[in-house]
């Protein structure tokens, strides 16, 4: 009678408790939201100071056993190497976009484009006479053809272009936060990763520090795989147009780094560089940075690969793979973001399927 009694008693309070269990997750759930939207501002700069510090902290520790074992030394040095990698080649880009592209849609609106009269082409063999004809015939109209094809788009360009200085004001601010972030995360670096693994070990006790460390080696294979993959691509890429003498080539050396990181290679921008040779008739030059292209395109494949196995033992596939979605998702950011979510998700769903032993049939 009496346990029949108590076991109702049981039943009644564990069905009360659903509403408490409802309004605890409900105010949690608040709890966090509101959090996330006071810190909102400051997260794309955070994120990248995490993925900055993750990816050189052994650079870090290297620095600091140089200097004596003084953290705050070797703090010094690596915020001076972010101020030479991130904040003075973005201002000069930004500062190079907007000297030249005023001038450049200028010339475009102004009507003074003259097309060259490319005599090569008959050298062409069976199409040659017919390319050359044709391209005379567009030379006969080419002022008044020319302008009726370019003017809409000068001027979509033009309020693109102005369009995009609030993005710019934030990029740098966003640069100046991360620079911030950094010199907190270096000088309590031990702590903070203390803190992390032990938070994962509360979420999943056994997986938990797996999926830390997982996150930690595919922040480092992209930060060697992709970003020095794309620099090198890039400033490869810019000494050629340099050398070659195309115009404009600081601010198109950015651009190939940009489309580098978003790994669309190097392509995009050369190519046209030596379509525009050949199209002034200097075979030589275009022929030249054909060879280059190609050598550089040599480079990123071998380079790549090797550095990616530097970092983390992870397939190519699924690095490159999270690089563009997370590109495409999340933005810049998400050059990181992309391969530690697959790379996480690769890990831990291979140690699901291999805790079980393999059947013997």
């Amino acid at each position: 009678m009496c346990e029949d009694k108590h076991d109702r008693m049981t039943h009644l309070r564990s069905v009360m408790d659903i509403p408490q269990i409802v309004f605890l997750f409900m105010f949690i759930s608040l709890l966090i939201l509101t959090c996330f939207w006071v810190v909102r501002p400051f997260l794309p700069g955070f994120a990248w100071a995490s993925m900055v510090v993750i990816a050189t902290w052994p650079i870090l520790i290297q620095i600091q056993n140089i200097l004596w074992g003084q953290r705050i030394l070797a703090v010094v040095v690596m915020i001076m190497l972010l101020f030479l990698l991130f904040i003075i080649p973005a201002s000069l880009l930004i500062e190079s976009f907007i000297d030249n592209i005023i001038p450049l849609i200028e010339y475009l609106s102004s009507g003074q484009i003259k097309l060259p009269p490319l005599h090569w082409l008959t050298s062409i063999p069976m199409i040659g006479e017919k390319l050359a004809s044709i391209w005379k015939s567009i030379l006969s109209g080419e002022s008044s053809t020319m302008m009726t094809y370019i003017k809409p788009y000068v001027g979509k360009t033009t309020s693109f272009v102005f369009s995009q200085a609030a993005h710019v004001a934030h990029l740098m601010l966003h640069l100046i936060l991360m620079i911030f972030f950094s010199i907190l995360l270096y000088w309590r670096g031990e702590k903070i990763g203390n803190e992390v693994r032990q938070f994962a070990r509360r979420l999943a006790p056994q997986q938990g520090e797996t999926a830390v460390l997982l996150a930690i080696q595919a922040i480092r294979a992209v930060a060697l795989g992709i970003s020095v993959t794309a620099l090198v691509q890039g400033l490869l890429g810019g000494i050629g147009l340099a050398l070659f003498g195309i115009p404009y080539a600081t601010l198109l050396t950015g651009i190939l780094v940009l489309f580098c990181l978003m790994q669309l290679g190097t392509l995009p921008v050369l190519v046209p560089a030596i379509i525009w040779f050949y199209w002034e008739g200097d075979t030589t030059r275009g022929t030249s940075l054909v060879i280059w292209s190609c050598i550089i395109i040599a480079i990123d494949n071998v380079l790549r690969t090797v550095l990616i196995r530097m970092g983390a033992d992870l397939p190519i596939i699924l690095v490159i793979g999270g690089v563009i979605g997370g590109l495409l998702t999340f933005g810049m950011i998400g050059l990181f973001i992309g391969p530690v979510v697959l790379a996480i998700s690769y890990r831990l769903i291979h140690a699901w399927m291999h805790e079980l032993p393999a059947s013997n049939h």
